[in-house]
């Protein structure tokens, strides 16, 4: 235990708590700007069993924030998840690690949350946190929200039975409406900041010390100086996850559905009920070529992907028939 003695040291922990972390299990959901910095942290405070999903790969852009990789990753175009593995089991080859190159969907999100203590969000879009939250309530797992844009970002720490749930907090209508850190880009002391608060209340979590949870909200802006808690109050009353168990985002709806169209290289991807062409012409056209008729909004961020927008909220992602790749590109400009 020489390896953990100053933690020991503090007495919130001490070898109790220590052995408790020995014999935890923690699921990171995306391993870029926030998952890097939880799974750094938690290998090096000593939970025992971590296991990591990212279904995107090493890009130069990600080192500005993504600490566990660096540009022998790049240059091998190594997938996130096998590139956090081989540098955590360097930090520390005691902690059992499991990495898999994937995307937590409807149909494994029930495998990836089993037998996991606590599941932590390192992801940059609502649609899979929405999934995170009703899977966690489902199965009495507590989660670790965060998220990061620009210079601000807000962490809580959701506890099934005890708290409300994401829902209660951030309604659909609202996510869909978010900025994405490849629109209005990102800060990595904000990313730190808010994982580190992630990484501590799950902390405290796995070593029993519940009382000393936030039990809020927590929102910082670090360019502006400012952050502040919204309070957990009481559970929504018709909240479809944690007062109604109804977990929407568990629901195989056919508007959710991403589908390969056949012969046209194309992906559609159907997440939200409506866009606006015009909001969403204006927060493209920093980042891409746009062209918006009355019926939808082409736009060109790079020269392999082409989005094409539609009102009724549909979006084809076109120059691919890969699934993963075409929800990557979705969530870094939709974001929704």
């Amino acid at each position: 235990m020489n390896r953990y003695h100053r933690q020991m040291l503090f007495a919130p922990i001490g070898e109790d708590g220590q052995q408790a972390l020995a014999k935890s299990a923690v699921l990171v959901v995306g391993v870029g700007a926030l998952g890097t910095v939880i799974c750094d942290q938690l290998v090096r405070a000593g939970v025992g069993r971590i296991r990591i999903i990212d279904r995107d790969y090493v890009e130069l852009h990600n080192l500005q924030r993504q600490s566990l990789f660096d540009e022998t990753d790049v240059a091998e175009v190594l997938p996130k998840a096998i590139a956090a593995k081989q540098k955590l089991e360097k930090i520390n080859h005691e902690i059992q690690i499991e990495a898999i190159v994937g995307n937590a969907t409807r149909k494994n999100i029930d495998e990836l949350v089993q037998g996991m203590d606590v599941v932590m969000d390192g992801t940059d879009n609502f649609a899979t946190r929405f999934l995170i939250n009703d899977a966690c309530f489902k199965h009495h797992i507590p989660y670790s929200y965060g998220g990061v844009v620009s210079s601000r970002g807000m962490t809580a720490f959701f506890i099934p039975g005890k708290t409300p749930c994401l829902r209660c907090m951030v309604r659909d209508s609202q996510s869909s409406q978010g900025q994405t850190c490849d629109t209005v880009g990102v800060l990595s002391p904000a990313v730190n900041m808010i994982s580190s608060l992630q990484v501590v209340e799950t902390l405290k979590y796995l070593t029993n010390n519940e009382t000393s949870l936030r039990n809020s909200m927590h929102v910082i802006d670090v360019w502006q100086n400012r952050q502040y808690d919204m309070r957990f109050g009481k559970p929504v009353s018709a909240c479809p996850t944690c007062q109604t168990q109804q977990y929407p985002a568990l629901k195989a709806l056919a508007k959710d559905e991403e589908v390969v169209l056949c012969g046209r290289n194309t992906v559609q991807i159907h997440h939200v009920s409506k866009l606006d062409l015009g909001e969403w012409e204006q927060r493209l056209k920093k980042v891409a070529t746009v062209q918006r008729t009355p019926f939808l909004l082409r736009a060109k961020p790079n020269d392999e992907i082409d989005f094409v927008i539609f009102p009724d909220g549909r979006v084809l992602v076109q120059g691919t028939e890969n699934v993963t790749l075409a929800r990557t590109e979705y969530d870094r400009y939709i974001g929704s």
